[in-house]
């Protein structure tokens, strides 16, 4: 075990660790080392105090302006109040009979400190906080030790306030990081001006200069950027060893035949990503490709050509798909597009076709039985199904491609369950509806070749969006309405879409809060503003479909044929609603985000999101996607009830600026941060990434990619390399590693 793996015990004792380890998960001295500071104040430097945020924990450096003892009435003991100042704003203190506090803390004295802001008479204060002075009595002690340097502040906790981990940090770095290895190798950072790892770690958590802590932070996004290329690079090149039959459309096959049927010309884009496609298919090796673009942009088609070319060469293809709803649409779709090519070696079926098999987890047993004898003889060149495709007692006679769609909704043991049925590892396409910046796919997908649709098929309509602010301009909403019985007076449809589905209570539990619910309901459905919820910060639940549904039926879109679809209905209702809206029998479908992804009905014109503001960015642009899908234009109310200067306003307001997917991707981004970007959420909970941006470090990840490409090239053991090795396993814990193996 290396001295950066040792336990904290052995470095800070057994209470300290125990604090460590539980409040900021840091167990080893080589935790506590890569535990940056957030921050950094200078000596004599005043920190604001005018932005602390009510039960946040702090750190503030700040000068004691006043100190008063308080006793109590009537009882025994006193307060202490410490009002501190950074010059503009003032924080106080309260220490409750500890009035022999009053000979450290004395007016004019700076110090370091730490607590939960809190409120007393409608005054932000820190009960008893924690304290470190920089002035000490005798004139030296903290202020020799920060005189002339940056004060790191770190990301701390209420048990571990950021002076007492600075104290830790400092033991770790005079014991210790003579200790820390070189992952970068020293050509590299030759190359590009880079400083060594032990001072970078020096600088980080004591630099005497601003300049000094970003040399630091340079060093630092490196063996970020370049270790996890490294990771990258090992997998691709571990992928294009192995075996994979090649597959390539005969001429004059079944591809040629779909083509030849097709009612319209394909774009520009998916011409090129078609190629790219098809030279992968035509390889050796196992082809990994993530197929990405926006809203619309005819993704399915490409990967239906490709599955298309797959059957031609004798193989068969998969395409998995997150929901039961999206695989029923994507089946009725493709054997829509494909006509009787669909219907290989059945009465009317052409002499060129194959079957399109479906398999949910619903189906019924006959249909069911059907599906798995047509995939396991052959007869089925295309399956497309849920998760039931990756049960064991699925079998295929020649899997040669799998599609994964919505690729993030699928954990990598389902993936790889699914590939482990060919007999040599099939091709790999993984789609996903949500625009990825260039930087974040490199990153979080880097392992996979990548191409990119932004270009909409002709015919496809432009689509408008605005924000219905139902509490400021309640007549907003009832003009909402109104729209959309318009559109359906033209014979166009529409969605309305909802948070939450609404029969999550159990009957005798409603009660109170379902009462509740419906007057707030009633309220902005009726435009009457929810003035409480603002006064009091006491949001209302979403809304929800059931709910909504029974309102707006009973009102402004009374007379109007409106039908429920959410992720609870029986499989056979769902299936029916969506034949009944996509054949035009439906006009309004209330649903939840259940149609988010897939849902195809070109003669939808109009959606209504109600409480558009608990949806995320990128969620909101794929929904809106399901709109201005034919030749009529496309309109998108986005309703909410938050204030127009609240950050949720603005989230909105950027929707509602911009179809640009990928630009919303960046918004999205910026507001939910990278995520672990190897783990399997990508969920923006946790990010394995402490310096590195993906957004703002992209000519760093760009050249990291590079240098770790050529270095695993001549070295893919890394057998030259051994600290970068060790880095390597530090990043990749089991579960990370175990999720880098299989893809």
């Amino acid at each position: 075990m290396g001295a950066l793996d040792e336990p904290l015990t052995k470095l800070v004792g057994d209470r300290t660790a125990k604090v460590l380890a539980d409040s900021l998960k840091l167990h080893t001295v080589g935790d506590l080392l890569h535990h940056y500071p957030r921050r950094y104040v200078e000596r004599g430097q005043l920190t604001s105090l005018d932005e602390l945020e009510v039960d946040e924990h702090v750190t503030v450096l700040a000068r004691i302006d006043k100190v008063t003892l308080i006793p109590f009435r009537g009882r025994k003991g006193d307060r202490l109040e410490v009002v501190v100042t950074d010059g503009r704003s003032r924080l106080t203190l309260v220490f409750f009979n500890q009035g022999w506090r009053q000979k450290e803390l004395r007016p004019g004295t700076q110090g370091l400190f730490a607590g939960k802001v809190g409120v007393f008479n409608r005054a932000r204060q820190l009960a008893s906080p924690d304290y470190q002075l920089l002035d000490d009595a005798d004139g030296d002690g903290a202020a020799a030790r920060f005189a002339g340097r940056l004060i790191p502040v770190y990301p701390a906790s209420a048990q571990m306030p950021s002076w007492k981990l600075a104290l830790c940090v400092e033991t770790a770095l005079t014991k210790h990081v003579s200790d820390v290895g070189e992952p970068l190798p020293a050509e590299l950072r030759d190359r590009h001006g880079l400083i060594g790892l032990p001072e970078a770690l020096e600088l980080i958590h004591r630099p005497p200069s601003q300049a000094d802590r970003e040399r630091a932070q340079d060093r630092l996004r490196w063996d970020e950027a370049f270790v996890l290329q490294v990771a990258l690079a090992r997998r691709r090149a571990a992928d294009s060893a192995l075996p994979a039959k090649p597959r390539v459309a005969r001429p004059g096959g079944l591809l040629d035949a779909f083509d030849a049927r097709l009612p319209f010309t394909l774009t520009e884009g998916q011409h090129k990503v078609s190629a790219e496609i098809a030279a992968d298919l035509a390889d050796e090796h196992p082809m990994h490709r993530l197929l990405q673009g926006e809203v619309g942009s005819g993704k399915t088609l490409v990967a239906l050509r490709a599955m298309l070319a797959v059957v031609d060469a004798g193989g068969q293809a998969v395409l998995l798909a997150p929901t039961e709803v999206l695989a029923q649409q994507h089946h009725r779709s493709i054997v829509g597009m494909m006509g009787d090519l669909a219907e290989g070696g059945l009465l009317g079926g052409s002499d060129l076709g194959t079957r399109v098999a479906l398999l949910t987890g619903s189906m019924g047993v006959p249909a069911r039985r059907q599906a798995l004898l047509d995939m396991a003889c052959g007869d089925a060149g295309i399956a497309i199904g849920t998760h039931a495709l990756i049960e064991d007692k699925v079998q295929f006679q020649d899997l040669g491609l799998v599609v994964v769609d919505e690729q993030h909704r699928f954990g990598v043991e389902q993936r790889d369950a699914l590939r482990a049925k060919g007999e040599q590892p099939p091709h790999l396409l993984v789609m996903t509806a949500t625009p990825i910046p260039r930087t974040v796919a490199m990153t979080v997908f880097g392992d996979l070749e990548t191409s990119v649709l932004d270009q909409l098929p002709a015919g496809r309509s432009p689509i408008s969006t605005h924000v219905v602010p139902a509490v400021e301009k309640p007549n907003f909403l009832a003009r909402a309405w109104e729209r959309v019985r318009e559109e359906v007076a033209k014979g166009h449809q529409a969605y309305v879409v909802c948070p939450r589905i609404g029969d999550e209570e159990p009957e005798p539990a409603k009660g109170a809060k379902r009462k509740r619910r419906l007057a707030d309901l009633e309220e902005l459905l009726d435009d009457a503003p929810d003035e409480g919820a603002a006064a009091d910060g006491d949001r209302r639940p979403p809304l929800s479909v059931v709910e909504t549904t029974a309102k707006l039926v009973a009102g402004p879109l009374a007379g109007l044929r409106v039908e429920i679809l959410h992720g609870r209905l029986a499989p056979e209702a769902k299936d029916e609603v969506m034949r009944r809206f996509a054949a035009g029998e439906v006009d309004v479908l209330v649903a939840t985000t259940v149609i988010e992804v897939g849902v195809n009905v070109p003669n939808a014109t109009a959606m209504v999101i109600m409480d558009a503001d608990r949806f995320g960015v990128s969620q909101l642009h794929q929904l809106r996607g399901r709109v201005g899908r034919g030749s009529a234009p496309g309109l998108c109310l986005l309703v909410t009830d938050m204030a127009a200067a609240s950050p949720a306003r603005a989230r909105l307001d950027a929707v509602a600026d911009t179809l640009d997917g990928f630009r919303l991707s960046r918004i999205d981004l910026e507001q939910r941060r990278e995520g672990d970007v190897l783990g399997q959420a990508q969920s923006g909970v946790k990010s394995s990434l402490k310096v590195l941006s993906v957004l703002e470090d992209e000519e760093v990840i760009v050249t990291a990619r590079a240098e770790a490409t050529r270095l695993v090239a001549e070295d893919p053991d890394l057998t030259a390399h051994p600290d970068l090795r060790t880095a390597l396993a530090s990043l990749l814990d089991e579960d990370r590693a175990a999720y880098m193996e299989k893809g």
